[in-house]
């Protein structure tokens, strides 16, 4: 699996939106700055229990398909909905519109993407949550054993099936990315940047992947690697992580050094791949991803 990161924000009835998508840059340190500059109990509080005693204004982020339309009035009382978390004070529910419903949005509803580049980080995060939660929800209606339609578990956030007990949680899928490199640190220092076959636009990133059952994350750091441009790196050590809702990846960081190898492609998963110096970088992703504040902090490191 190979992904880069992009952008999105809170629209409010009946105001005009204007879809941006964050400028790609070969200039670390541009515009944008990092997402992931604190953890995401620094920025809002998630919950999975009613805030009973909350006394602040309420949002309701209307789910359309998978955009988002937040506003202080819930469209429809008969949709279902789902406690989100605390943000800047605010309890935040999650509101499932039916396909079939007129759209509460009019059309303003926007993608994730969109989202982030009019939304403070903490309403982004709880935006992603939302989306998450909901096509969670939608997706586990009967349960995958012996197909009875499930029901809220109490005290928990899942969906339990009556008949037979089982009980699906909402799924985080663990993801390893890693920004690899070869030399001493210093400014002859080069990363090995790759553009994937699923990027709608030139862009190079760093190498990522999916970790595997019976793998650890440092494990699926090294074959994805050797699977992907057919390199040997070691070293491998932990930068930072960032829950990436498309759809529900959380996305784990990491540095890694080159071994030995020269680059072979899976021509599937990778269109082309290099080493670049950190004065001599190609296109490289927005601020909102980690494969951007990885990059970033790479250059910025003084060595």
């Amino acid at each position: 699996m190979f992904r880069p990161g992009w952008v999105q924000t809170e629209v409010a009835r009946g105001e005009p939106c204007v879809l941006r998508m964050s400028a790609m840059s070969s200039q670390p340190n541009s515009r944008e700055p990092a997402v992931a500059a604190h953890n995401t109990s620094d920025l809002y509080a998630p919950t999975n229990d009613h805030p009973a005693g909350h006394r602040g204004v309420q949002k309701y982020i209307h789910v359309v398909g998978s955009s988002v339309f937040i506003d202080t009035v819930i469209a429809d009382d008969s949709w279902d909905r789902h406690v989100v978390g605390i943000v800047q004070e605010e309890a935040w529910w999650a509101v499932d519109v039916p396909p079939d419903a007129e759209d509460p949005s009019y059309g303003a509803a926007l993608d994730l993407y969109s989202y982030h580049g009019r939304s403070s980080p903490g309403e982004w995060l709880a935006a992603g949550r939302a989306v998450q939660l909901v096509e969670w929800a939608r997706t586990h209606r009967f349960c995958g054993r012996c197909a009875t339609p499930t029901e809220p578990s109490p005290g928990e956030r899942g969906m339990k099936c009556p008949a037979c007990g089982l009980i699906a949680y909402p799924r985080v899928a663990p993801a390893m990315i890693t920004l690899v490199t070869r030399g001493e640190p210093g400014p002859d220092q080069e990363a090995l940047l790759a553009r994937g076959t699923n990027f709608p636009i030139p862009m190079y990133s760093c190498l990522a992947g999916f970790v595997e059952p019976g793998e650890d994350l440092e494990g699926a750091v090294v074959r994805e690697v050797a699977e992907e441009v057919g390199l040997d790196v070691g070293n491998v050590r932990y930068l930072q992580s960032q829950p990436w809702p498309f759809p529900h990846s959380l996305m784990i960081g990491f540095h890694a050094d080159y071994l030995s190898g020269d680059l072979v492609l899976q021509e599937d998963e990778i269109v082309d791949a290099n080493w670049y110096r950190k004065d001599d970088l190609p296109p490289i992703p927005p601020a909102i991803s980690v494969a951007r504040q990885l990059i970033d902090a790479w250059v910025n490191d003084p060595g």
